[in-house]
């Protein structure tokens, strides 16, 4: 079944709420009946989770789903910080049908940038809308149909916790100057180590990731914004306006000027949206 065609509709849901906590190292929580059908985001530290007489391992990166009407209890890293997010998603009057997908859907799958996204989008907006508000219940909707599309969204094979350690501080600080040997630290391995990690599940480098995301923040602002080049050369972690330049030439064939004038004339194409591929048969020519 894809997942359009979950058989969930916005008058199953009642109300939405999501969350994020820091538990101390050796934090405990529960026991406690789950009421919702709760999606919980690892981000640092690791977490136990014991639904009746099953116990569930999460590593960071991972994001785990939880059904109304199981006995719960939580245990954190003994050793770290455990920074996790949820989403609340309470229903009520499911059919059969809807009730037997959710349940059949994977207990734990990768995180998703969308997901994160939309986490973040829920957070921001609650504040000033109550949990049954339409648009926090079509959100959380929309995170119930997102979830079924985790695995497709990244990869059938799961990642190493230290790519995701990597990859998820890089989102956080890649305007910042950053040396692989920061990175590793992140992510808690040797430099070494962690380049060989990113072979084996990125087929790349950390550092050549780092760029990549950094020619991909800047593509967005260079395409939905009026900053200077200089401004965005800045904000994406380029050490002058010269070296963003020559990295957004070799990244799309276009410099920085001829893909603002094509995207604001109308000629923007999927390509600009990813600097992987090559969009030299689209420069102009001089």
């Amino acid at each position: 079944m894809m997942p359009e065609e979950l058989p969930l509709q916005l008058d199953h849901i009642c109300s939405v709420i999501a969350g994020t906590v820091v538990y101390p190292p050796g934090g405990r929580f529960g026991p406690r009946m789950q009421q919702d059908i709760q999606l919980v985001m690892l981000y640092t530290g690791t977490m136990e989770v014991v639904v009746d007489d099953r116990t569930l391992r999460i590593q960071p990166g991972h994001v785990v789903k939880l059904m109304p009407g199981h006995h719960e209890t939580f245990k954190f890293a003994e050793e770290e910080e455990t920074w996790h997010r949820w989403i609340a998603v309470h229903v009520h009057h499911l059919s059969e049908e809807a009730l037997a997908f959710v349940t059949q859907l994977p207990v734990v799958l990768p995180l998703s940038e969308e997901m994160n996204r939309l986490t973040d989008l829920l957070l921001s907006l609650q504040h000033s809308a109550l949990p049954d508000d339409p648009l926090l219940r079509t959100l959380g909707l929309a995170a119930l149909q997102l979830y079924p599309t985790e695995r497709r969204l990244l990869s059938d094979r799961e990642k190493h916790a230290s790519v995701y350690r990597a990859i998820a501080w890089m989102k956080e600080r890649y305007a910042d100057e950053i040396a692989l040997s920061d990175l590793a630290e992140q992510a808690g391995v040797s430099s070494e180590h962690l380049v060989r990690l990113f072979r084996q599940y990125e087929n790349d480098t950390p550092m050549r990731y780092l760029w990549n995301l950094r020619v991909k923040r800047a593509l967005d602002l260079l395409v939905h914004t009026g900053l200077t080049v200089t401004e965005i050369a800045e904000r994406c972690g380029f050490k002058t306006s010269h070296h963003f330049s020559r990295h957004m030439k070799q990244a799309t064939g276009l410099t920085a000027t001829q893909i603002r004038h094509n995207s604001w004339q109308g000629l923007r194409t999927s390509k600009l949206r990813h600097p992987d591929i090559s969009m030299k048969k689209e420069a102009p020519r001089e």
